[in-house]
């Protein structure tokens, strides 16, 4: 049975929340329809940015200490009004739509000590917009061993399988960090790479007061430092083998020194590249054509450098195929939410690491 699904998606990068509407019966995709934004005030990106420094010592996915309880009660607020907006917008009846996919924000991702926490009261947003609402989807894959993400290559898998190309390809989402989705007829494989856009968008903050690098335009004027590339590479997380996954603040230890703001731009930007390049030879075989999807599809300077890194494999934007690169995870989400009420595997050994083919997902009801 068919189910239209809304999917809700605030990532890493911690500029909004994605909301994107998909038809599907958690195996098939069989329309996509409309996306919407809404954004975080500067105020809200504040409060989940000290959100991230007081989640780094937390010992129980529950507790929310300090600002977490407010940082949630706004993410949750936020989620509301998005889907509210986005309804009311494209005219669609909340009666409708048969489950929404909540993600939540993401403060901590520690799966080596069996602990992943997204915020966000999935029961007072399931009152809110009346609709059932799936969440916690990561729990249960971390709590059998997995890395519990990426969570997305399932729904990259159903996208890919729609082009009809030759293999491998490579679905790579570039949002704070970067992850991959090697699909390769039935062989389906998933990591996260290193970083994507978040050492790039915190410099951009320090030292331009700009949430980030538009169109990768200050990345053009700067220079990159092959050395300190080559140096920030030789981080064990480089060579070990997919599935593998990362905390948005990882590499938050990488320094540049003293550098002009577009130098630095320009190396957090090839280092970026230079992440996804390094796994190709972790791969069962060379991809014949890669996908960037997420907000580094719009940065030209990461594209052009992408290319470089990866040639003679054609990379191409996911807009260019008539995806909607920025609602991709949204979609994911409401593509999981389906999967999850069907009982199906969400994620798998090959892509985070699980034991045995994992479902998950929780239900909170209005």
């Amino acid at each position: 049975m068919m189910l239209t699904a809304l999917g809700l998606m605030s990532g890493t990068s911690l500029d909004g929340v994605d909301v994107a509407l998909i038809e599907t019966d958690g195996r098939r995709v069989k329309a996509l329809g409309p996306s919407g934004y809404r954004p975080y005030t500067e105020m809200e990106r504040n409060l989940l940015r000290q959100a991230l420094y007081e989640a780094a010592e937390l010992p129980d996915r529950a507790a929310r200490p300090g600002c977490l309880r407010d940082a949630e009660w706004a993410v949750t607020a936020a989620h509301a009004e998005a889907v509210s907006n986005f309804v009311a917008q494209h005219r669609i009846s909340f009666d409708d739509i048969d489950i929404v996919g909540f993600h939540g924000q993401t403060v901590l991702h520690r799966p080596e000590k069996r602990l992943t926490v997204q915020i966000g009261d999935a029961l007072a947003l399931a009152k809110a917009i009346h609709i059932p609402v799936m969440y916690d989807f990561r729990a249960a894959d971390v709590e059998a061993g997995g890395q519990g993400a990426p969570f997305v290559p399932v729904y990259h898998r159903a996208l890919a399988q729609s082009l009809e190309r030759e293999g491998p390809i490579v679905v790579v989402n570039i949002g704070g960090v970067s992850n991959i989705t090697y699909i390769d007829g039935d062989t389906l494989i998933a990591c996260d790479t290193g970083p994507g856009n978040a050492l790039i968008d915190d410099h951009m903050l320090r030292w331009l007061n700009q949430r980030f690098d538009a169109e990768g335009r200050t990345a053009a004027q700067g220079r990159v430092d092959p050395a300190w590339i080559s140096r920030a590479l030789k981080k064990p997380f480089f060579s070990l083998p997919p599935p593998k996954s990362l905390d948005r603040n990882d590499f938050a230890d990488l320094k540049l020194g003293d550098v002009p703001p577009e130098d630095g731009a320009a190396t957090l930007t090839a280092f970026t590249a230079a992440a996804i390049a390094r796994v190709v030879p972790l791969l069962p075989r060379e991809p014949k054509s890669w996908i960037v999807a997420g907000g580094g599809a719009r940065n030209h300077t990461m594209l052009r450098m992408l290319r470089e890194c990866l040639q003679p494999a054609t990379v191409e934007a996911a807009d260019t195929l008539g995806w909607a690169s920025d609602a991709i995870e949204a979609q994911a989400f409401g593509y999981l939410a389906a999967r999850g009420l069907k009982g199906l595997p969400l994620s798998y050994p090959a892509t985070t690491g699980v034991p045995i083919p994992m479902t998950g997902g929780m239900i909170a009801r209005p």
